[in-house]
């Protein structure tokens, strides 16, 4: 018998090839079906809802035009853009100016700062709420400082939203600001321009795709999250609140399908929007540009430790309250610490099996996950047949990055609840969780496999064809262990964004599935602040341990296989 990766008999060659395509072929059949399945079927069952009344007869677009003629309700359409406008324009400024700190000076601390500002996505949504009423409520510690301003409101689900969003604008800006030719800023010293003039002319310029795409990120967002407007919003309603009102208080289902695509109109706006910018952005760096090295300049590099120093001390100090107030006997009345409040049976009464059901479904929707995304990112990236299904695929791949989770939740029960559904099954069980969380997660980490992939030149595929080598013993032996922290990232990723979720399965959860996210909801409604904090600290220490065991191990991975990328 011929040895592994010797060349094969041509009539072999040819069939194990032919077995390839059928292969490639096959599994981007089952990738688009498996989207067709999981979004674009439950978002059509949505939609006809929309178009019914709460006894299943057609009524065309009346509920819309019920909904729009309501003013309690239409109004939310507006506070929803408003908080989103206000947000973005908050957070776009500190997370530009921090990353311009991170990336063009010299301060020290540099790796302290970044920690410290990626700590919000850690957390679920919630904490950053619950932590300003400890500050700023009824009985907050800081109430006076808002001089009679109730943080109940607008300016509470801002302040949260401001941390919140921070993290998630501050990466796409940091990948925006390390890409910099230092010839233009020698150019741009060599004619004299002042530093005002170089900022203006050739760093904003550089960076506006970051800062639109941030701003798109932010704005998408604010616009779509449950979880704050339901713990510090009080009579504000937002476009979000008024879907969970329409179907968890009054169990009007169909009302809450038009809400639900009234909110899904300014996501898929800005996510179009975003890339159509995209699209036209260029490369910043060419062959032939020469990295951007900061050089030392006291006054600026002290002035941005300074300001990174109070951002950086802010995001510490609202997750800090949230620690504090999940072990004080009784706010503020007896602040002695204790750990009565992490009992969480006495408070709710799934206890600690809620938090246990959590760690369960990210568990198996990062597994289930980069299974099914790495797979489905391979078989796009590494054929070249089949053209039209990879297009439609790659197209379908980008939808759920549009989508908010609530509408998807709401989406899923019309969907797989409907009578005849084959996959009904999974209505009520761990399996839709699972479903859900990998849905609505799936644009960032297929993007994220795609990248990795994209790095690998096609030789790889090309040498394997001619030895008559399978794509899948390519594929194991060669892609794998080059990608494997992308695989790695992408693991995390979706593990720590099914810790945190809470609108992508507020309407999906059993009594045997309910997850940790939603008990902080449902003990902030009874009152147990307290222990609802202690539980979102319960999420945070648990995606801290995971994602710092995750740079443990990419680092050994670094040293054992990726050592030739450093050649």
């Amino acid at each position: 018998m011929p040895s592994e990766g010797a060349p094969l008999p041509a009539a072999t060659g040819r069939r194990r090839m032919d077995r390839d395509d059928l292969l490639m072929r096959a599994g981007i059949g089952l990738l688009i079906g498996w989207l067709l399945l999981t979004l674009l079927l439950p978002l059509w069952w949505l939609l006809s809802k929309s178009f019914h009344n709460q006894n299943g007869e057609f009524v065309g677009l009346a509920n819309y035009l019920h909904y729009f003629a309501t003013p309690a309700l239409s109004a939310s359409v507006w506070n929803s853009l408003f908080i989103a406008f206000v947000t973005t324009a908050i957070v776009l400024p500190l997370a530009f100016v921090y990353a311009y700190a991170l990336q063009r000076s010299c301060m020290r601390f540099k790796g302290l700062f970044q920690a410290l500002a990626l700590i919000p996505i850690l957390a679920p949504s919630l904490l950053p709420a619950i932590s300003f009423i400890y500050l700023f409520g009824n009985q907050g510690l800081l109430k006076s400082w808002l001089m009679g301003a109730s943080i109940y409101g607008p300016l509470g689900i801002v302040m949260s939203q401001v941390f919140y969003c921070f993290p998630h604008a501050l990466m796409i800006l940091v990948a925006a600001l390390s890409m910099a030719d230092a010839r233009l800023y020698e150019a741009a010293d060599t004619l004299g321009a002042s530093r005002t003039r170089v900022f203006t002319s050739v760093t904003l310029p550089g960076a506006k795709y970051g800062l639109i795409s941030a701003g798109f990120v932010v704005f998408t967002l604010v616009i779509t999250d449950f979880g704050i407007a339901k713990v510090i919003g009080g009579r504000f309603n937002v476009l979000a609140t008024d879907i969970f009102k329409q179907v968890i208080g009054q169990q009007n289902f169909e009302m809450g399908a038009v809400v639900g695509f009234v909110l899904l109109i300014p996501a898929v706006v800005a996510f179009a929007a975003d890339r159509i910018f995209q699209r036209r952005q260029v490369a910043l760096l060419s062959a032939r540009a020469v990295p951007l090295v900061p050089k030392p300049e006291p006054a600026r590099d002290w002035g941005l430790f300074a300001f990174c120093a109070v951002v950086g001390g802010l995001i510490l100090g609202v997750l800090a309250m949230a620690g504090w107030a999940s072990i004080v006997t009784r706010w503020p009345y007896n602040l002695a610490p204790t750990l009565a409040n992490y009992a969480f049976s006495e408070f709710d009464t799934d206890g600690w099996a809620a938090y246990w059901n959590s760690v369960k479904l990210a568990l198996w929707t990062a597994g289930v996950g980069t299974l099914v995304i790495f797979s489905g990112s391979y078989l796009l990236e590494k054929t070249r047949a089949f053209a039209f299904g990879r297009a439609l695929a790659q197209f379908m791949a980008m939808l759920p990055m549009a989508v908010p989770g609530l509408v998807l939740g709401l989406a899923y029960i019309f969907f797989f609840n409907a009578r005849g559904n084959p996959f009904g099954f999974i209505y009520g069980t761990m399996a839709i969780l699972v479903v859900n969380s990998l849905t609505h997660f799936y644009t960032v980490s297929h993007l994220t496999a795609s990248t990795a992939l994209k790095q690998l030149d096609a030789e790889f595929e090309a040498v394997s064809a001619s030895l008559k080598v399978s794509l899948l013993r390519t594929l194991r032996r060669v892609t794998l262990p080059i990608c494997l922290p992308a695989v790695l990232d992408i693991s995390v990723y979706l593990f720590v964004n099914a810790m945190t979720t809470v609108s992508a399965v507020i309407f999906l959860y059993s009594t045997d599935t309910k997850l940790a996210s939603v008990s902080i909801v449902n003990m902030d409604e009874a009152g147990f602040t307290a222990a609802a904090a202690a539980m979102a600290m319960t999420i945070v220490a648990t995606s801290a341990a995971v994602k710092v065991a995750h740079v443990l191990l990419t680092r050994r991975i670094d040293r054992s296989t990726q050592a030739w990328r450093k050649r």
